[in-house]
């Protein structure tokens, strides 16, 4: 079978990577105010040549900055976005994991002022990486929280009516400015975007559906104005660009917030959202079953999430092939890739594991790969 030259590949992952010590160091220094920022962009710079190096080394064809110069995976981007801003409340998200529920607490955002982009996000950052990648046959990969990311977060109380007395321009403003930053990144030279979205995941579960509900959104038809938004928001992507999306049910040290299969969302979801990819968690019971797989049209990939950033212990080869070889019952397996269910580090702190456990997990999804797609 042959290898695929386009993004996604066979062997790929999600985009954040462990943060090392001294960068964490450095970071905290920063906010401290006992560094400049000059100082810290040259460590990041330093941990970022070397963790492309890493990936480079295992065998991957596309190459990430591991998201070192972010705190977390979506609000760096979303407070650069004009017009919102930090809330003074707090957001408390509960997180589940096996030996006890931990809290995620984040400032809240607010909708103060019509949305738009005053200056391309994240620009320096993928000029670095793309340099880095140059000449070397590893595409520079950037990742960007979903715009539906920004609704979810805060729902309609985060919107100022006085601003947006009609919903309606909330969206398109929205969409317009994602759309803007998309054009953009594409004259810098990306062709590989990836937008994350955990609300067309979290959207699967009843009790998050409930959560909404309580809120004044209509939870059972939400996931359709999301992937509209989506839609909206590539609709200009320029040629050449593959652009994919990642869904996971939560992701912070080791913990989860999210249970259910795709089988709510699917069959709209696979058929109506015009990416190229789809990032799927696979790595346990919560994530269901393979079924909703069906949906997937000719034409889209699949990224199956096998290998779980959650816990350092290695996969077994023999059952990530036999689990491949379950989901191509539903869709062919040339339409099938490879990858960790989510990031290894969503936010600064990172998952339970090691460096060194990051990297076999990495390397054995490229091995596996090769071994099924050749």
């Amino acid at each position: 079978m042959a290898a695929r030259l386009t993004p996604p590949f066979r062997a790929d992952h999600v985009g954040s990577l462990l943060r090392p010590p001294e960068l964490r160091h450095a970071r905290a220094e920063h906010a401290a105010g006992r560094i400049k920022t000059e100082e810290l962009r040259a460590i990041e710079d330093e941990a970022i040549r070397s963790v492309v190096a890493m990936q480079n080394d295992v065998g991957l064809r596309s190459a990430t900055d591991g998201e070192f110069r972010r705190a977390s995976w979506h609000m760096d981007f979303i407070y650069r976005l004009g017009g919102i801003s930090p809330a003074d409340e707090q957001i408390k998200v509960q997180f589940h994991r096996e030996n006890g529920d931990i809290e995620f607490t984040t400032a809240a955002l607010r909708v103060h002022d019509r949305i738009r982009l005053e200056k391309t996000i994240f620009a320096e950052d993928f000029g670095y990486l793309r340099d880095l990648t140059a000449g070397t046959g590893v595409t520079p990969k950037l990742t960007i929280p979903s715009p539906n990311m920004v609704h979810y977060r805060g729902g309609p109380a985060s919107i100022d009516p006085a601003i947006y007395p009609d919903v309606e321009e909330f969206w398109a403003d929205l969409a317009a400015a994602y759309a803007e930053q998309v054009r953009r990144l594409g004259e810098l030279g990306c062709t590989y975007l990836q937008f994350d979205d955990t609300s067309l995941a979290y959207l699967n579960d009843p009790a998050q559906r409930a959560m909404i509900a309580e809120r004044g959104d209509d939870a059972e038809h939400l996931h359709l104005r999301y992937i509209r938004q989506i839609n909206a928001a590539l609709a200009g992507r320029p040629d050449g660009m593959a652009v994919t999306t990642h869904m996971c049910r939560g992701n912070f040290r080791s913990a989860w917030t999210a249970e259910g299969g795709y089988d709510f969302v699917a069959e709209a979801l696979f058929s109506e959202l015009n990416v190229d990819g789809f990032f799927l968690e696979y790595d346990d019971d919560r994530s269901g079953g393979f079924e909703p797989l069906r949906f997937v049209p000719k034409g889209k990939t699949v990224v199956l999430g096998l290998v779980t950033t959650k816990r350092g212990a290695l996969e077994s080869k023999d059952d990530l092939k036999r689990r491949i070889e379950a989901a191509s019952r539903h869709v062919p397996i040339e339409q099938l890739c490879l990858s960790p269910q989510c990031g290894f580090s969503s936010t600064e702190e990172g998952n339970v594991l090691g460096h060194d456990e990051q990297r076999a997990k990495l390397r054995l999804i490229v091995e596996t790969a090769e071994e099924v797609w050749g």
